[in-house]
């Protein structure tokens, strides 16, 4: 940031450069000096000075790539805020740019790494995310800090729209049935307990650190946010066990996400390189992966989702305890209902269920297969088979049912289809909205443009849902 007399307000969008500065040139140039490398047309599109002929291939040279693609960072032709575009054609493997680990933003790069790893036993908790959030309080507000150029580029912390920054009314009104509103109030919870018994007492204990300024609850929300949604988490070695913590890697966290996307980030000992997956035409963005998201997941960590029927890792829960609850219906009398918790204890000992567990269905598959096609059984078997179940404590690999895919739903027995057609109607009935008043809004462009963007993106996020519901009804009819 400028000199104190010249700060802006922390979290804005001008937060580390003068008003009226360019700050993507402004980015390229700490690129230039952090060893970051990015294509050398990056700059030539926004204006600013090059980058050096070495490019991307000095960063991966030992793999002799070949040479650098063109690309700009740029907001125009981008889905979300700033992206990348190739000003040339792609190809599969191409490097787009290489950031060296001394430029990722982590406890270990800031400049209160001793102090952050000294004071480690102290700052645990279970989001792991404390020493990575107390990095960028600091440095949000340190005079001239190294990481100005990086923050111009991020968005006004003011202005995401994750769901934890809708009201209580709107998520519920929204967003019931999704799953999405019960995620974000176990997050406010944690966030809130989080900042109180560890952060605050952190930043009062070093008062020449931490500026009034950034003590505030509101802005810890903010940056938790920022990190859900740009920070990078590295791969687990083979040896390895525990989560690595998050890191923000600048250039990478520019890139935007689509299910089909055409770039992936590489890690290696020295870079984190962003290498094209499969060609890309000249004009046209560079997308990343964030994993395989469902559009709940999207707007709950991101703050946006894909319109359907293009988000094609999209999923739909059908939670535990309502497959439970939908075997219940069933039960005529007092007897057969404890036999069906007998089930269902049985099932939470072989750890199939849970109270707060989801069965997740894809559009090809169902991502719980094992869980699923267990739990069917169990609540369907006779008893006398249960009894002998649940005297051997299980059964053999050899005993297993066949696969439970999207596509053998219709050869499952007729008790499952049951079970699994009367769990899909009751969570159905979770939802505010109805499918048709749904279908009827999004093949009505004039109406659907009248809708907020929250409404929108919720719509969107409900009828995905509720497309992989109905194609199971019609599975298990």
């Amino acid at each position: 940031m400028a000199a104190p007399a010249k700060r802006p307000r922390v979290g804005g969008p001008a937060a580390g450069r003068e008003p009226g500065s360019d700050p993507v040139a402004g980015f390229l140039r700490w690129c230039g000096r952090v060893g970051l490398k990015l294509s050398p047309k990056v700059s030539e599109r926004r204006g600013g000075a090059r980058q050096g002929s070495a490019g991307l291939g000095g960063a991966r040279a030992a793999l002799t790539r070949p040479p650098p693609c063109q690309v700009a960072v740029s907001r125009r032709g981008t889905v979300a805020g700033y992206g990348m575009v190739a000003q040339e054609g792609l190809q599969p493997g191409e490097l787009l740019f290489a950031v060296p680990r001394a430029a990722l933003l982590s406890p270990h790069t800031c400049s209160i790494s001793g102090l952050l790893e000294r004071e480690r036993a102290a700052l645990q908790s279970p989001s792991g995310w404390v020493p990575l959030l107390l990095a960028l309080l600091h440095e949000l507000q340190a005079p001239a800090s190294h990481w100005s150029p990086y923050f111009a580029l991020w968005p006004d912390l003011g202005r995401l729209e994750h769901p934890m920054f809708w009201t209580q009314e709107e998520r519920q009104r929204l967003l019931q049935g999704t799953g999405v509103p019960e995620a974000v109030e176990k997050d406010l919870a944690n966030i809130r307990s989080e900042y109180y018994s560890v952060v605050l007492p952190f930043m009062e204990a070093h008062p020449d650190l931490f500026s009034p300024k950034v003590r505030s609850l509101e802005l810890y929300h903010q940056l938790v946010a920022l990190v859900m949604a740009y920070s990078f988490q590295e791969p687990l070695d083979e040896d390895e066990e525990e989560p690595k913590s998050p890191v923000m890697v600048p250039a990478a966290d520019i890139l935007n996400h689509v299910a089909s996307h055409n770039a992936n980030l590489e890690y290696s000992a020295d870079y984190l390189q962003m290498v094209a997956t499969q060609s890309i035409p000249k004009g046209h963005e560079i997308f990343n992966t964030y994993g395989q998201m469902a559009n709940w997941q999207l707007i709950h960590m991101y703050g946006f989702v894909e319109p359907y029927p293009n988000n094609t890792d999209d999923t739909a829960d059908i939670q535990m305890v309502t497959v439970r609850e939908a075997a219940l219906q069933g039960a005529k009398s007092a007897p057969e209902r404890r036999l069906l918790y007998e089930r269902w204890d049985f099932l939470c000992k072989l750890e199939m269920v849970g109270e707060e567990g989801a069965f997740v269905i894809g559009h090809k598959e169902v991502l719980t297969e094992e869980e699923l096609a267990t739990t069917l059984r169990v609540l369907c078997m006779p008893a006398e088979e249960f009894r002998e179940c649940k005297d051997q404590d299980g059964w053999g690999e050899s005993e297993r049912e066949g696969s439970l895919s999207i596509a053998n739903i219709p050869k499952l027995k007729a008790s499952w289809r049951q079970l699994l057609r009367d769990s899909v109607l009751l969570t159905l009935q979770t939802y505010t909205t109805d499918l048709k008043t749904e279908q009827d809004l999004l093949n009505n462009k004039e109406l659907y443009a009248k809708l907020s963007s929250r409404e929108q993106q919720a719509l969107q996020v409900r009828y995905g849902q509720k497309m992989i519901l109905y194609r199971l009804l019609e599975l298990t009819s």
